[in-house]
């Protein structure tokens, strides 16, 4: 149990457990965009065209203040 706990201060600000749910859904789209194209062009959409992290329910990551919230430091 030597790593029962968190080493780093560093926790997801997130409304949901997961971003799973999120790519599922945006790699669909971008497998649908790109099926209803003619790959035989040149001008195929950019991958970053989809999935776009600001409309995820996950908002990455923010620091922390460990002795404030020590529950937050389990694992």
């Amino acid at each position: 149990m030597s790593r029962s706990h968190r080493r780093t201060p560093i926790i997801g600000v997130t409304k949901a457990p997961s971003d799973k749910v999120f790519k599922i859904k945006e790699h669909r789209r971008a497998r649908r965009a790109l099926n209803k194209i003619d790959l035989t062009e040149d001008d195929v959409p950019h991958e970053k065209q989809f999935g776009d992290p600001w409309r995820a329910d996950k908002d990455g990551k923010n620091l922390f203040a460990p002795k404030e919230c020590p529950e937050l430091m389990r694992k």
